[in-house]
């Protein structure tokens, strides 16, 4: 491209010209990535008080991009499990929080919202009839989720659970009588028992998961916190005290419930349907 000096000809000398730079042209496609506010189901009521989500309702969740796209597309993070926690990790506008110390259903409520922002609410994914068993496509709608908020700290369970004042739980065990204490489940819990459950599968042991999860999340038993003791008992708990812990567990964790009526293009009963999980919920199909 040839560049105007402003020089006339040697035979009549001038002073030269500024250059002028050409004018930049703007494309107009500037475009700032919009946040929204999702309600967290534990209403902030279970983090610790010096936690940045401690007694908030809400987390500032930014919309997915192209961008983020490439997080769930890698190889090495999906290899290794950690394309989910990516992702959160980088749409959480926040970041004095870490998406490992979220409450299991605040992450799900995080997801949830995420998928709806990148991809729209409907949902296309193949499940059974409770009733006949016939597997068909169903489309659900991500947005009508409601948050299940548990048992808050001030409330009591008509199951017999009581909330503590540090954001714990206690139940009286059946069976034993003995008072088990309980906390909820964080995704570094989560992360915990899916590498101890791929850890036993690898060397060929035998699959523990309920009682691996229950030595995670419970803290005392009649008061007693040693670790050995504590995880003794609950290997030789009876099965019916393990049982209530579990279904103790499902009362109060604050989580999103997934679950809606589907009606069955075979024999046409309708049933609740927990939505599952699958590669397509945030890689839908085209």
């Amino acid at each position: 491209m040839s560049r105007n000096t402003g020089r006339k000809k040697a035979s009549s000398p001038a002073p030269a010209q500024a250059v002028q730079p050409a004018p930049t042209q703007t494309t107009g496609l500037s475009y700032v990535t919009p946040t929204e506010f999702v309600e967290l189901p534990s209403r902030g009521q279970f983090y610790s008080a010096d936690h940045p989500l401690h007694n908030q309702e809400t987390i500032e969740l930014r919309y997915m991009t192209a961008k983020d796209e490439d997080i769930l597309t890698s190889q090495a993070l999906l290899k290794n499990g950690l394309a989910i926690d990516r992702l959160v990790s980088n749409l959480i506008v926040d970041k004095s929080i870490n998406p490992d110390d979220l409450l299991i259903g605040d992450k799900n409520a995080l997801l949830v919202a995420a998928r709806v922002s990148g991809y729209g609410a409907d949902y296309t994914v193949q499940v059974s009839c409770p009733s006949c068993g016939t597997a068909q496509a169903h489309t659900f709608d991500l947005t009508a989720f409601e948050n299940n908020e548990g048992i808050q700290p001030d409330e009591n369970s008509d199951s017999g659970v009581s909330a503590t004042d540090n954001g714990t739980f206690t139940a009286v065990l059946p069976r034993t009588g003995y008072t088990a204490e309980f906390r909820l489940f964080t995704a570094q819990d989560e992360k915990n028992a899916m590498q101890t459950s791929a850890k036993k599968a690898k060397h060929k042991l035998d699959a523990s998961a309920s009682t691996d999860l229950l030595k995670i999340l419970v803290v005392s038993v009649n008061d007693v916190t040693d670790r050995t003791e504590v995880n003794n008992f609950i290997d030789n708990m009876p099965a019916q005290d393990a049982r209530h812990i579990r279904a103790c567990l499902q009362v109060v964790t604050p989580n999103v419930d997934m679950n809606q009526p589907c009606e069955c293009d075979n024999c046409g009963s309708v049933a609740d349907v927990e939505v599952p999980f699958t590669a397509e919920f945030f890689w839908p199909k085209q």
